[in-house]
């Protein structure tokens, strides 16, 4: 595979796969309409703005670029209590525009396509460990439009002239730090995830909030599985070059849905004793009630990842504390003498 084609690869998990790839050797053609991604995270990489659901748009990146062999989906918005907010917003953006995305790729003959998902859509189990066959049961507008997304794609699978037509979807857990290397990282710097809460408050001095405290955890905190993003974007590029060993063109079902995460599960509050440790201080720790689509949360059996990809997570959650800190200082540095 020569190339593939990242929508959303300006953004924090699509550049950090762009960069994983240019790292095998494939390019990565970008297309992002720079919403929420950053022109740096693509500066000497090819590149498109614009949208997914801009058919000519599409069938020109096929037409300068013949050679992609796959597309990894990544383009969406991800803020959860925005999602509450403004429900049909994201339903247009995340669903709606997917399928002209769809029609575009079928049109040109892309019949391989790696969906970047999520494991927000899993339904609570009683420990919060879930494997790919566990209930969805998506909480918020977000969740439910990647729900909704997978379904999309799984009737694509099976639709008039999808004979070829593949698949692989990575439900992938919660993404830390940044490229090792300080590519790209976390272009937000008021995130709303909890690792970037936490470095915002240490760098602040301001106190980090635990939003629910009575969740069914060790803890009273909420569960999850914290990867490091390069482990991710690995597993990205596992998939799309190992695509046809995971999904072949024989198969009877050419859906596959595979779990990316570390197999094992940190409460916000062991999070925030790691984050401590790790930064030889400690943040003024607050409680309050959980937020708007807020659930108990969940960490991943990983069995078919490695089976599949012949993959894993390496990193440690240090590790991505350390990548993280120093990705925010590097791009503060950067944004300051912009």
């Amino acid at each position: 595979m020569k190339k593939v084609l990242i929508t959303g690869g300006a953004g924090y998990i699509g550049s950090t796969v762009a960069s994983a790839l240019l790292d095998q050797g494939i390019t990565p053609v970008i297309l992002d309409d720079l919403s929420k991604g950053r022109p740096e995270f693509v500066e000497g990489r090819v590149f498109y703005q614009g949208d997914i659901a801009d058919a000519a748009l599409l069938d020109r990146i096929f037409a300068e670029h013949p050679e992609i062999g796959a597309t990894l989906h990544c383009a969406a918005r991800i803020v959860v209590p925005e999602s509450v907010g403004k429900p049909l917003f994201y339903y247009r953006e995340n669903v709606a525009k997917t399928v002209d995305l769809l029609e575009s790729l079928q049109r040109n003959g892309c019949t391989r396509v790696v969906f970047s998902s999520s494991a927000s859509l899993y339904a609570p189990t009683p420990d919060g460990r879930v494997d790919e066959t566990c209930p969805v049961e998506a909480s918020s507008p977000y969740a439910r439009t990647k729900q909704m997304m997978e379904n999309v794609l799984q009737d694509w699978t099976r639709g008039e002239g999808a004979e070829r037509i593949r698949v692989v979807v990575l439900r992938y857990f919660n993404p830390i730090g940044a490229d090792p290397q300080l590519r790209t990282g976390l272009q937000d710097l008021s995130p709303t995830h909890a690792l970037g809460k936490l470095i915002e408050a240490h760098a602040d001095g301001t106190p980090f909030t635990v939003t629910g405290v009575d969740w069914a955890t060790r803890d009273g905190s909420g569960i999850r599985d914290y990867i490091h993003v390069q482990d991710v974007a690995e597993a990205h590029a596992a998939a799309l070059t190992r695509f046809d060993e995971v999904v072949r063109p024989a198969d009877e079902d050419r859906f596959r849905v595979i779990n990316i995460g570390t197999g094992e599960g940190t409460t916000v509050r062991e999070l925030v004793a790691a984050f401590e440790q790790a930064v030889g201080a400690t943040l003024d720790v607050r409680e309050a009630d959980p937020r708007p689509g807020d659930v108990l949360g969940c960490y991943a059996a990983v069995d078919n990842a490695r089976e599949l990809l012949g993959w894993s997570a390496r990193r440690t959650i240090a590790e991505g504390v350390a990548d993280a800190l120093a990705w925010r200082t590097k791009w503060t540095a950067r944004l300051a003498s912009a």
